[in-house]
């Protein structure tokens, strides 16, 4: 539980996020490759906690306000004082609609290779996670630059199989 709170912290307040942020206008019948934005996050810390993920996306603008998308997550992590290390892995589907310029519903669903440690060993397990939630951009300048914040609730949330420590899962970071 402590060690899932810790990563949970760690990847709120050090993970950086680079979501596509794109305008496109359908009647200026743009070409597939001006539809197209990649992004996605990328998070370390070292030490004797180290924790590293690399979850890159590719979305997709179907209109001026809704995009999808594809990514693939990696994450890392050492316990030294404990002797833990593990690797979870997986890939999600993802889905965002603007509401303006600042605002945004977002949905997700992911599907992590996670390590399940029980009194008798370890096992590994795909463990779902359904994420529906909304955030705020807040632009600076005109740049295409600005601050995101997200916040997702997972209806698939399992205490014991869960990578993360709570249904709710927060995203903070910065859109270029």
């Amino acid at each position: 539980m402590i060690n899932k709170l810790v990563v949970a912290l760690i990847v709120t307040i050090l993970s950086f996020h680079a979501y596509g942020q794109k305008e496109i206008d359908i009647a200026d019948n743009p070409s597939f490759f001006d539809r197209v934005y990649v992004g996605g996050n990328v998070s370390m810390q070292f030490g004797t906690f180290t924790y590293l993920e690399l979850s890159p996306l590719a979305g997709y603008m179907i209109t001026n306000m809704f995009s999808a998308g594809l990514g693939v997550t990696y994450r890392y992590i050492s316990i030294r004082d404990v002797d833990f290390n593990t690797s979870i892995y997986g890939g999600r589907v993802f889905a965002r609609h603007n509401l303006g310029e600042q605002f945004f519903l977002y949905t997700e669903y992911e599907s992590l290779r996670n390590e399940l440690r029980f009194g008798d060993g370890t096992r590994r397990e795909w463990v779902p996670g359904f994420f529906v939630g909304g955030g705020l951009f807040q632009p600076i300048g005109n740049s295409g630059v600005g601050f995101a914040v997200t916040a997702l609730y997972n209806f698939s949330y399992d205490e014991i199989r869960s990578p993360y420590n709570s249904p709710w899962v927060f995203r903070v970071g910065f859109t270029l």
